[in-house]
């Protein structure tokens, strides 16, 4: 493989960090907003408000998109410096692998929190915690990558 050949395989996993972060998000936000559709229905049909703050829910996963995205800046430099290609392939692959299962494990946890929310009405601060915790597995990954890069 000649140079240019080597670096657009290093690209390759730049792409699956982002790609696989993104595919996360978009289960994520397919997950909790199924669940926030279904708890503005039932609030529909009881004659109660909907409420709007269910969107934090259904919205929080999108982040690791940009975590990813991030994460793909970065390789995609070393890519074009000459880091080893199947590493960076390899790093891409896996670490855009975890932030993809944060988003889409976080838009579960966002379909309990959003089920409880409108029900009960309250605990928003207590299941936006449990939300950011699990965020905070992407954040995490995205930033020992980075280290380790």
């Amino acid at each position: 493989m000649d140079s240019q050949q080597m670096a657009e395989l290093g690209r390759m996993g730049a792409l699956a960090a982002v790609g696989l972060g993104g595919l996360g998000s978009a289960v994520g936000v397919s997950i909790a907003g199924r669940a926030a559709v279904g708890a503005w229905k039932k609030a529909y049909a009881l004659g109660r408000p909907a409420p709007f703050t269910l969107m934090t829910f259904i919205g929080a996963p999108m982040s690791q998109t940009i975590y990813g995205m991030i994460l793909m800046f970065t390789m995609i430099g070393k890519a074009d410096s000459g880091y080893d290609p199947f590493a960076l392939l390899g790093v891409g692959f896996f670490a855009g692998l975890a932030i993809g299962v944060s988003a889409w494990m976080q838009g579960a946890a966002g379909a309990a929190c959003a089920d409880a929310l409108a029900e009960t009405g309250e605990g928003f601060t207590n299941y936006l915690s449990v939300i950011g915790i699990v965020e905070t597995v992407a954040i995490f990954v995205m930033v020992f990558t980075i280290i380790a890069l």
